[in-house]
């Protein structure tokens, strides 16, 4: 039965180091949420503290109703998986997947058969006589997997999982993680510095830096809406213009981009004279010959600085005056430029956005 987790104003030092800070958090039944952040910003500590590996320093965190705080890691019912598996290399794969069950004391008929279930469900069933050393990384990653979910925890943490992967096998275990937690309607905690981890798996994502948790949101807001400079530089590849704000009108403006005036663009608080940063993704900027294109919407003229042919697309870096924007074009028969080419790029003012 899955349940939720309420964080509280979580606090976490370490000496005089404040690694988490002010965590507040609540993660749905059933809900897929992934603590995405650089090394060193506090997700693997504060996903520690939700297992109660460490501490916390300040704070409440509820599972379902009840504060689990002062409860040990054995008696909070949370299954987890580790970066490095850490299955025992004396045991059987059978064995290691009954570990919980032996612990709790569960009828040896019972534990049978809820091994068989969680093998299973991960597609091991007739590797449980083997020992991990006779395992590939993605096995042993599943036995993990079947270990933590055998005893039917309410929440579920993952720390790094596809981190030790090859790029195709951990393609394929997040769309078979994907599916056994739907299957099961777990709720799942799961920690990863890779934004396509985050952005493929979850329901929904919280980004953070400095132990802070900056913002908290689906993939698609995260990724076309981000609050500030550090979510649209952190999630996805992003253009970041340093702009001045020139006009402003129902949430919309005019921007200057070094000596360039920019047309309208979304606007999220500023005020006029205000400096800022024009966002805006390369998918989202098309490229054309010096031109060749009306001037409208938001059009920055600039000479081509670099072109690579990448198969599907192109990608260019284009020198406008002082700053460079990256474009990502799909490769459909349009012209190509090449290095040195006189060029305008241009965005919609739907597709962009400034930020503090």
């Amino acid at each position: 039965m899955s349940t939720s987790l309420e964080m509280r104003k979580i606090q976490k030092w370490y000496g005089g180091l404040h690694v988490v800070r002010d965590f507040d958090l609540y993660v749905e039944p059933g809900e897929f949420v992934t603590f995405l952040g650089p090394s060193g910003s506090g997700k693997t500590t504060a996903l520690k503290m939700i297992a109660g590996f460490e501490p916390p320093n300040g704070g409440d965190m509820l599972l379902g109703s009840r504060s689990i705080v002062d409860v040990p890691p054995y008696e909070r019912g949370i299954g987890m998986v580790f970066q490095n598996y850490a299955l025992f290399p004396h045991m059987t794969v059978a064995e290691n997947v009954a570990f919980p069950l032996k612990v709790r004391r569960v009828a040896r008929g019972e534990i049978e058969q809820k091994v068989l279930r969680a093998l299973g469900l991960v597609k091991m069933v007739e590797y449980r006589g083997r020992y991990p050393n006779e395992l590939s990384g993605g096995q042993q990653q599943r036995i993990a997997l079947a270990r933590a979910i055998v005893f039917d925890p309410s929440l579920l943490l993952m720390d790094e999982p596809l981190g030790a992967l090859d790029r195709n096998l951990r393609e394929h275990m997040k769309i078979e993680l994907m599916r056994i937690q739907k299957e099961l309607n777990i709720t799942v905690i799961f920690v990863t510095h890779d934004q396509d981890e985050a952005l493929v798996m979850s329901d929904r994502i919280a980004v953070i830096n400095e132990g802070k948790l900056v913002q908290v949101a689906d993939a698609k807001s995260l990724y076309y809406r981000p609050q500030d400079r550090f979510v649209a530089s952190f999630v996805g590849e992003s253009n970041l213009l340093p702009c001045r704000v020139d006009q402003v009108e129902n949430g919309a403006g005019r921007v200057t981009i070094g000596h360039q005036q920019s047309g309208v663009v979304r606007l999220s608080g500023q005020s006029r004279g205000e400096s800022a940063w024009l966002f805006v993704r390369p998918e989202h900027v098309e490229i054309s010959a010096r031109g060749a294109r009306a001037d409208v919407g938001n059009v920055l003229d600039g000479v081509v600085e670099n072109a690579l042919f990448l198969g599907e697309l192109t990608r260019y870096v284009v020198r406008c005056g002082q700053e460079s924007i990256t474009v990502k074009q799909q490769n459909r028969g349009q012209p190509q430029f090449t290095n040195g080419s006189p060029v305008s790029v241009s965005w919609d003012a739907g597709n962009s956005m400034v930020l503090n």
